[in-house]
């Protein structure tokens, strides 16, 4: 379905476009390198470079394969980009002559271990919208008070699906055995984006269902949607805008054990951000939605084989967000913290109350 924004305000006019003068992002280590081990470990800056890209290039210039050197997450192409690799220790010496346009080497340490993807504990970003004016310039900031206080839907952003923004349906035809692709790793890809846009699918369904709830009484509401009335009377009592539905899968926040909404005390531990709501990625072994909530979620848990599901969180909370309107430019310039996995252009999409138009793929 299309995508569905949280915010109140009406869209927002403003000129966004990737590139390393107004797209930067940090790497947050997940946890501090040891300094001594078997491992070299490189904190590079990267430009107009994929993550696998710029490991090709490491790779070519050692020697060795691009599986030899570690990962904890990929970084945009047309952006400016700093984060960790590692290599095996003895090629160090190899890297004395190491240059190229696109790629520094801002430092280097060890560690016992190779990094492994997922080994971040998340980015940080700056991104600089264009053309902006003072009336944009203050809804920009309201929009970010808003954000700050209650987060945002934690959307798949459009790298997930391609150009065209249709990977999705060449993973769906992988899986039902229509087509065939040798690459496996882009075949993975392809389900990757199927997974990703049936939950898409599924958040939008939901902000939707929130938008619904926050808006209107509850005797019209029960004339929309399918549920019992003392339900939707407690969807109406949730202070977060963001409505739990009894039976979501919760996850302790920002990581930790999964469970099952039950009691109302979960709705307060929610706003308190000390738990957030999940939503699923489809496939095999992945824990579901039970009762009411599952009765939502089945209509987008169409993968049943071939891959492994899990669970996302649906709604995360951006942290240490500043904003800075430069009036005399006309330039908005932004700071903010995202946990791993997340996309900032969701965040620029949610403030505009509009698809971002990009050229940018996923790496």
């Amino acid at each position: 379905m299309e995508r569905q924004y949280y915010l109140p305000h009406s869209g927002i006019d403003f000129h966004f476009r990737q590139s390393p003068r107004d797209f930067v992002v940090d790497e947050i280590p997940l946890y501090p390198f040891s300094g001594d081990g078997e491992h070299l470990v490189l904190h590079v800056r990267k430009k107009n470079l994929s993550t696998w890209q710029m490991i090709d290039i490491f790779s070519n210039h050692l020697g060795i394969k691009g599986r030899d050197i570690g990962y904890a997450g990929l970084k945009d192409k047309n952006a400016q980009t700093k984060q960790y690799i590692s290599l095996p220790r003895k090629y160090e010496g190899v890297l004395e002559n190491f240059e190229h346009e696109g790629i520094k080497i801002l430092e280097k340490t060890y560690h016992n271990n190779k990094i492994r993807v997922g080994h971040l504990k998340g980015n940080r970003f700056f991104i600089r919208l264009k053309k902006v004016n003072p009336t944009a310039a203050f809804k920009i900031q309201e929009a970010l008070k808003l954000i700050k206080k209650q987060g945002m839907p934690n959307y798949f952003g459009f790298q997930r699906f391609g150009l065209d923004g249709e990977n999705y349906k060449k993973g769906s035809a992988i899986l039902a055995g229509t087509l065939k692709e040798r690459n496996k790793k882009l075949a993975q890809f392809y389900v990757n984006a199927y997974q990703s846009f049936l939950f898409n699918d599924w958040l939008s369904r939901r902000v939707q269902i929130s938008t619904l709830v926050e808006s209107f009484g509850v005797d019209e509401l029960c004339s929309v949607l399918v549920f019992p009335k003392e339900e939707i009377e407690a969807m109406k009592k949730q202070k977060h805008p963001f409505k739990l539905i009894h039976g979501d899968v919760m996850m302790h926040y920002p990581y930790g054990k999964i469970f099952h909404y039950e009691s109302e005390e979960e709705v307060e531990r929610f706003f308190k951000r000390d738990i957030s709501v999940t939503g699923l990625l489809s496939g095999k072994r992945a824990t579901r939605a039970v009762g009411l909530a599952e009765s939502v979620e089945k209509v987008y848990d169409a993968i049943t084989s071939g891959i492994d599901g899990a669970r996302r969180y649906g709604w995360i909370f951006p942290e240490d967000i500043e904003g800075e309107y430069k009036e005399n430019d006309a330039w908005f310039e932004l700071h903010f913290t995202l946990p791993k996995g997340c996309y900032a252009t969701v965040l620029i999409e949610e403030i505009a109350k509009r698809p971002i138009q990009t050229d940018e793929t996923q790496e």
